[in-house]
Parts: structure tokens; sequence; C-alpha cells
């Protein structure tokens, strides 16, 4: 075994999938150990930075994505309308903050879920809960359900095409900022709220004029910044590709540049905040409605002893009903602590609920609300809102209901295509976006400036 970091093997992992064979393992993850790295450690230190720019209140973090990634989906088109539908987001998101937008992919790595329960039934018969398609298939059947280890070797060659497509579009005109906000022109069109994200549209559109009445060679922006990040939930996985760099004493996980840690995975105890500890990566933790002060304060001492700014993100999962209870007492004791954290707003998985149909779903209202309430809170203690960590796709799937071409519960069969939980379509993506400008302005109290430096995407 290749990696420099093997100390969580000693303590309890949760959510490991149950392999079957050991041999199998051991073969998958030596292959693992002995291929390229998916990203490296100069990009993952530059995310740091910018990830220190956004504790300090000085950017702010956009992470999008599919709930869980599926290898049949790494297509480019699906590829390139997830991009898309982030790079119309920050562009919207950067004008009305007049500040840079972090932007992270939940992609290229997405591949495995925690699950509630180990086993799934239907009609009398059990087989193993799907944990995505990085350990057994979504089919209902028990070929399909037997976890099977070469599965991480598809993972990573799925991740690697994902991440080519991604550079290549990031570096290939595609992110071209007047391109993008001719996308949001024709987003405002279509839109039945189309009216009240004018006057926004508007002002970036008179803002790109200024700037090349100025001189701006606009056509300087036709690149974009972007990262990749997922749920570092395959322990076996990450530890295989995780890297020793020959100069610094320091390791790196390389399946990405962005990993987090699940609401069911951050016990202080167990094997993925050791293991977490011990990389150099920029990390996010999930932290649910029962999250208590005392287990944020332990986890920023286990994985951010330094206080660093940009190493460690706390993505708030409070439900709309909770997040103005819960954030303000744990925002308070970190603060206190002198730990310079990013804080994020995830509004997706404290509000999923079932539809009469049966299908999960979550509502556009509830979801703006969340994000709303974690605005709120933030404005009343002065800090800063660092962002938002949502699960969407560039498709117009009907999956989470409402929205300004609201998807109605009778309508969600029609295109109901998720893997796992439900997902924004690009339209309600998109509202989410400007809604949430909406906030930031109201916040700031103030507009950004006409060509602000920041306009770029």
């Amino acid at each position: 075994m290749n990696s420099p970091t093997e100390s969580w093997r000693a303590l309890p992992a949760a959510q490991q999938p149950p392999w079957p064979d050991q041999t199998e393992l051991r073969a998958a993850t030596e292959w693992l150990s002995a291929v390229p790295p998916l990203v490296f450690a100069a990009e993952c230190d530059l995310l740091r930075r910018r990830m220190a720019a956004v504790a300090r209140g000085e950017a702010v973090l956009l992470q999008g994505g599919d709930c869980a990634e599926t290898f049949e989906r790494v297509t480019a088109d699906a590829i390139r309308g997830k991009l898309r539908t982030l790079l119309q987001m920050a562009v919207v998101l950067t004008y009305a903050t007049a500040m840079p937008v972090v932007k992270i992919g939940r992609m290229a790595g997405q591949y495995a879920k925690p699950r509630s329960s180990p086993v799934e039934r239907r009609d009398g018969t059990e087989l193993p809960s799907y944990r995505g398609d990085a350990v057994n298939g979504l089919e209902f059947t028990a070929e399909a359900r037997r976890p099977d280890p070469w599965r991480m070797r598809r993972m990573y060659e799925s991740s690697a095409m994902t991440l080519n497509l991604v550079r290549a579009l990031t570096t290939g005109g595609f992110a071209d900022l007047r391109q993008v906000h001719a996308w949001n022109r024709g987003f405002v069109a279509d839109s039945r709220a189309g009216e009240r994200y004018e006057k926004l549209t508007d002002e970036i559109e008179r803002s790109l004029a200024f700037m090349q009445a100025c001189g701006v060679d606009t056509g300087e922006l036709g690149t974009a910044e972007f990262f990749v990040g997922h749920e570092g939930l395959l322990l076996d996985y990450e530890s295989a590709l995780t890297r020793a760099e020959p100069d610094t004493d320091r390791t790196y996980a390389t399946s990405g540049h962005l990993l987090w840690i699940g609401e069911r995975t951050r016990d202080l105890g167990g094997a993925h905040v050791e293991y977490f500890s011990r990389v150099h990566n920029p990390i996010a933790v999930k932290l649910g409605p029962t999250t208590t002060p005392d287990t944020v304060l332990g986890l920023v001492d286990r994985l951010d002893p330094r206080r660093e700014p940009g190493r460690l993100t706390f993505v708030v999962r409070a439900g709309a009903d909770r997040v103005r209870d819960v954030l303000p007492d744990l925002i308070e004791k970190v603060t206190a602590e002198g730990a310079l954290v990013c804080w994020v707003s995830d509004p997706m998985h404290g509000n999923t609920v079932t539809a009469p149909s049966g299908h999960k779903t979550r509502s556009f209202d509830t979801i703006l609300d969340e994000v709303r309430g974690f605005v709120e809170v933030h404005r009343e203690l002065g800090t800063h809102p660092g962002g938002v960590h949502v699960e969407l796709t560039g498709d117009d799937v009907t999956e989470c209901v409402g929205g300004g071409n609201a998807v109605l519960p009778e309508n969600l069969h029609h295109r109901y295509e998720t893997a796992c939980d439900p997902r924004l379509n690009h339209t309600q993506s998109l509202d989410l976006a400007f809604l949430l400008a909406e906030m930031y302005r109201d916040r700031d109290g103030a507009q950004a400036p006409a060509g602000a430096s920041s306009m770029t995407v």
C-alpha cells in the first residue's frame, strides 16, 4: 500500500461497504495506489488560499452538482450542463456581492453515498442498499447490489474523464463572461419570474459595456478557475489515492481538491476524522440539526489545530425550521475560540420530504427559507455567510417542487432521474442564484459598482 496515512485503520470506520472479497479489495487498492493523482498539491493549496478569502469575508463559495454521480452519466452533455449552470450562478453572485466567487463542482468523485440502512426491502426481498456506483449497482438484483471493489477503479477513470473535460471547457472559451451573460439573458427572457431578475441582468450588461468602453479586453475573461470536491466516504479509495509531496512533509488526498466528512461519519473518535486530520487539502464537515457546540469545537481542534483560515469549512444542513435556532450558538462558540472557518449553507439535506406519489422531493420555497435563515443569522451576528452547497443538475428534471417555472407534485414522475436524492434543475438553480444575490445585496446595503474588479466568471 502506497498511502502514508494509514492510522485510520485502527479506528471504527462508519458507512464502509461490506466488501465480500478482501483479496479483490487489496488488488483494487494496489492498482489505485500506482495511478497518477487526479488533482495536484498546488491546486489544493490554491483552493486553500481561495477558501481563506471566504473565511475572511472577502469571497463567496458556490458548490453544486449531483447528489450521486453515476457512471452512465459521464457524458459531455451532462458535464457541460452542470458546469454551465454553476458558471451562470457564479456571474450573478459575483456581481451582486462585488466579491470573487469560488466555484467547486460536486463532481469528479461523488460516486459513494452513506445510507440510513444497510439493506433495502421490496416485496418481501431484502438486498444490500445501493451505496453509489463506486460500490454497487442501482438495479434491485442480488448481482447488482453485491459490493465490488473494482468499481473504485471505474470511479477513478470516470473522475479523470470528468476532470479532463472540465479543465478543457474552463480554459477553452466555454466560460467566456460574455457568453455566460448571454445564457443568463436567455434564462431571464424565458423565466416566469424573469421580470424580478431583469434589473440585475441589465446592471451586469451595463457593467460589461462600461468595461469594454474603458478599453478592458473582456476576451481575457474567457477562462474560469474551477475546483472539484466530493464526500470522502470510501476510506480505502481515499487512502489509496493519498500522495506525499517529495519536497515537503505534507500529504494530500489527490482524489479531489476539497473533500468533506458527512453528518454520519464525523465521529471525533472515528476513522474519517483521523484520516482527514492527516491530509493538507482544504476540508469540510457537514453539520446537522443535532450538532452541539462541543462537537464543533472538537472538530476544530482535530482538523484545524493551527487555526488556519481556508483549512476548515462547516457546511450547515439544519433544515429550514431549525437553522435560526441551531446556527447562532455554533458560530459564536467557534468565533470565541479564535477559529476563522468558512460557514456554508446546505439547504437541501435537511428539507427532504416524501410526496404523495412516493417520490422523495424538496420544496424550492423551503430550500430558499433555509438559505434566508442562514444569511439572517450571520447578519445578526456580524459574520460572513460564506456561500451555498447545493445538489443540482443542468437538466430539466422534475425532482424538487416549486421555483419560478414551478414543478408541481403531480409532475415529479415526468423526469425523476436522480440516483439518490432530488436535485434542483437548471431553472431552479438560477432562480436560487438570483434570489440569493438579492439577500446578499440586502445584507450589504449597497450595490456592486459598474465595472467592479471582481467581475470574473
